[in-house]
């Protein structure tokens, strides 16, 4: 039994004409007689008594009838449930954010509220690993990614580059200087988040003290913020790194942001995307990422 097949039985049954069933169900008659003619060889009964002149519900029929109307409707309750998962996910877009965005964030919030207004922005924290997993199951839509890096089967889209100051003692003395030489800071022990946790992070500024002319000291691990900073501000001299875009609301007490210079540290940072063609609401938070890095 088929679901052609009932619904064929079921537009006869209303008709009572094999015609006019034809008509409704946009197909020849004869097409609409050989299904039925299946279903009846299927159930072992006739469904219809056929006449010249006149169609009637055999008492077969009429009691497959209401289950035909209920097999139907739940067939039709069905499509309609998974029709609106469907307009749901269509109207989310999940997003992997990274640290330290700072305004960026609230004009993607903004931007993508403008143009997707029916359209909701999930924003998800997860490591740069997980959210590249992520991107790639399509359990993400999208994901901020900090860093150049080699990622198969998914696009980089270029958005911005975040400029990193040092955070240091207030009492320091280089902490009168309005920009740093990363030079000086050969002498005094980094807080820096470990490899493992934030490759792309730690390479920078490892990379940009050796350009400098140093190994940098390394100290105790960066761990949550309010705790590396209470280090910084009032514990042994030791300093760290920020991204400019975070420290512009950032005040913590006994602690210093300053520029770095020769060479400077600056992060790329990426839009990580599957390379199928975007649907709309992907488009609206690309030209919102674009409009942040802007």
């Amino acid at each position: 039994m088929e679901l052609r097949q009932l619904q064929y039985f079921l537009t006869v049954a209303e008709e009572l004409h094999f015609g006019r069933a034809a008509q409704r169900l946009h197909i020849v008659q004869s097409a609409v007689s050989q299904q039925i003619t299946r279903l009846e060889r299927d159930l072992g009964m006739p469904l219809f008594d056929r006449t010249t002149r006149t169609v009637r519900l055999t008492e077969a029929g009429a009691r497959l009838l209401p289950h035909a109307r209920q097999v139907l409707a739940t067939v039709a309750r069905a499509r309609e449930s998974v029709a609106e998962l469907r307009t749901e996910r269509a109207a989310t877009i999940r997003l992997g954010t990274s640290t330290g965005l700072g305004a960026r964030l609230e004009i993607i919030l903004r931007e993508f509220a403008c143009a997707a207004p029916d359209a909701h922005l999930e924003l998800v924290t997860a490591d740069a690993d997980e959210r590249i997993r992520r991107v790639r199951t399509g359990e993400l839509d999208a994901a901020v990614l900090r860093g150049a890096r080699d990622v198969p089967d998914l696009e980089l889209l270029p958005l911005w580059s975040d400029r990193l100051l040092a955070a240091l003692p207030a009492t320091h003395d280089l902490a009168v200087r309005r920009e740093i030489e990363l030079a000086r800071f050969a002498d005094l022990p980094l807080r820096i988040v470990g490899r493992t946790r934030n490759p792309a992070l730690h390479d920078l500024i490892t990379d940009c003290c050796r350009q400098a002319g140093f190994e940098p000291i390394l100290g105790p691990e960066f761990t949550t913020e309010q705790d590396t900073l209470a280090a910084i501000g009032f514990g042994a001299p030791s300093w760290t790194v920020y991204y400019a875009a975070q420290t512009a609301r950032l005040s913590f007490p006994g602690v210093v942001w300053r520029p770095l210079r020769d060479p400077e540290a600056i992060m790329p940072s990426f839009l990580a995307v599957r390379p199928d063609p975007p649907r709309p609401e992907l488009r609206a938070l690309i030209a919102a990422c674009h409009a942040a890095a802007d």
